[in-house]
């Protein structure tokens, strides 16, 4: 006997580890999973399942890895209700409207901020999510950006400079004393809080040579890069990714051919963002267009206050699914070890012995539920790092 505790009775086990089951989602039935700590330490069928002094029957439900969230805004304050109301009655969206957010997150206290992440993170943890990256980008001055990040490393490992977000108000007559300050006193501030740096590149936002002098800096001072790349209109952004080797290109709506290409050729994570397009009635990303040309491809809820204020991977699973080509399968896969690849972690997005104990059980028999079930809150239990929360 051990004190590890047994998951057992489960109808479909998600892996993500071919090795261990049946197809890319490595799947096996009536299944069990131990966990002592917080790693996992045996996966095989029920039957055979070590004693174990502690044991949890998940009574024929499925049991997969914890969402891996690579790309969340949750450092912010205030509110953009009429925004949202306004886009829905017509008016198109663009970036500016991030600057609302700024003045809000600017005039809040720390305590503000923290309670603020601290909601997001608990509501994203009820639908499953385990790894959450979160990044800064509603501050724009050096002080605010630094303790935005000093707050997401609160709750986070995976934490991103944003100072590139949108150019900040005071700055809106000389964007290029903006990039030196992003570039120079705020990277200096910011660097010791951050492992990634990430720019918008997009019209309204930074041109691919700026992006490209902002993403030199960070990685200079040793953040990897991320990339917003070609959400509303193409771009150099995702080409820009893939050239400076950026962990991920994220929202990739808008591509060329040679974006593909780059894609598919290089080792950048495309990270998609269904609701984004959801929430401004945009056009959705074509996954399947990237899956065929063999690209790795994510997915991600994109929470912020702006243009896709939700946490729920389930629900992006169900959109990738019905809007962009996905298959049940593929985007469950994108959703935790697409994730996880997209972070450039090997320890989160599967179900394998030394894995951490990052896990989602479902109120349903089949991982398929995700999409076959939209809306209905179908997380049953969660466990990070083998505690059950």
């Amino acid at each position: 006997m051990t004190t590890a505790t047994a998951i057992i009775d489960i109808s479909t086990l998600v892996t993500n580890d071919p090795s261990l089951g049946e197809g890319p989602l490595g799947l096996l039935q009536n299944a069990a999973v131990v966990i002592d700590g917080d790693r996992i330490v045996w996966v095989g069928e029920s039957s055979e399942a070590p004693a174990t002094d502690n044991q949890v029957d998940a009574g024929g439900r499925a049991l997969l890895p914890g969402f891996v969230d690579s790309h969340s805004h949750l450092v912010f304050a205030g509110d953009r209700t009429a925004e949202f109301n306004a886009r829905m009655s017509g008016r198109p969206y663009s970036a500016g409207g991030i600057r609302t957010t700024v003045a809000a997150t600017r005039a809040a206290s720390d305590q503000d901020l923290e309670e603020n992440v601290a909601r997001y993170v608990r509501e994203a943890r009820r639908q499953g999510t385990t790894t959450l990256e979160i990044k800064s980008g509603y501050g724009l001055t050096s002080q605010d950006e630094a303790r935005s990040l000093e707050v997401a490393s609160a709750f986070t490992d995976e934490v991103t400079y944003l100072g590139a977000h949108v150019v900040a108000p005071e700055f809106a007559d000389d964007p290029a004393a903006y990039v030196d300050l992003v570039t120079g006193p705020m990277l200096d501030l910011c660097a010791p809080h951050a492992r990634w740096i990430d720019v918008f590149c997009e019209q309204g936002a930074f041109d691919g040579d700026q992006a490209r002098t902002i993403l030199t800096a960070g990685a200079q001072r040793g953040l990897t890069p991320r990339v917003h790349a070609n959400q509303l209109t193409q771009g150099p952004g995702v080409q820009l990714a893939v050239e400076l080797g950026a962990a991920s290109a994220d929202h990739c709506t808008h591509l060329s051919d040679a974006d593909v290409d780059a894609l598919a050729q290089g080792d950048t994570v495309a990270t998609l963002l269904p609701g984004a397009e959801f929430s401004t009635r945009s056009r959705y990303p074509d996954a399947r267009r990237l899956l065929d040309a063999g690209v790795t491809v994510a997915l991600s809820p994109d929470c912020n206050p702006g243009s896709s204020f939700t946490s729920s991977m389930p629900f992006c699973v169900a959109l990738a699914v019905r809007e962009m080509g996905m298959t049940p399968d593929e985007a469950v896969w994108a959703a935790t070890a697409g994730g996880a690849r997209a972070l450039r972690r090997t320890d989160v997005g599967r179900v394998a012995p030394g894995a951490r104990a990052d896990l989602t059980l479902l109120d349903a028999p089949s991982h398929v539920h995700l999409a076959y079930r939209p809306g209905v809150p179908l997380a049953a239990a969660v466990w990070h790092g083998g505690t059950l929360v």
